[in-house]
């Protein structure tokens, strides 16, 4: 495991606002530690370095894994996964069903969502119960009417 200082650490988490880089889950709803990931993993010469490091949710961690590509489910191609400093995440996705799911406006996007099962449905009921109590999504996010 590699060292990450807590300077760094503590801009990574700022630059993302407490928020995973990908789904978008709060940090504070979570009942688990976010982590720092490396975007372009280690093990193909992805360097600690802010550029290359993103905040994550454990699951979003764990299936993304080591991966950078996946297939678009609509179109059936290989896809780089979101680059959460390289892309917008709002010119990417968009939340439907009054922000309980995510949809990929991107086939760059709609690979990400597939691969990191951001609208698995377990996810899907905690995001309406965020919704209820005013806790999602997060400000700044779009809403699709």
């Amino acid at each position: 495991m590699t060292y990450i200082s807590l300077a760094l650490r503590d801009r990574v988490r700022q630059h993302f606002r407490e928020l995973c880089a990908y789904c978008h889950t709060a940090q504070t709803l979570a009942v688990t530690t976010f982590e720092i990931e490396h975007i372009i993993p280690q093990s193909v010469g992805g360097k600690t370095e802010f550029d290359n490091l993103c905040l994550a949710c454990p699951t979003c961690n764990r299936h993304k894994a080591a991966r950078q590509t996946a297939l678009d489910p609509e179109t059936q191609t290989e896809r780089s996964l979101f680059h959460p400093h390289q892309q917008i995440w709002n010119e990417h996705f968009v939340w439907q069903e009054g922000g309980s799911q995510l949809q990929g406006l991107t086939p760059n996007s709609r690979a990400t969502i597939h691969l990191l099962k951001m609208n698995r449905p377990q996810l899907i009921k905690i995001r309406q119960l965020w919704i209820k109590l005013n806790e999602h999504p997060p400000e700044g996010d779009l809403l699709q009417l």
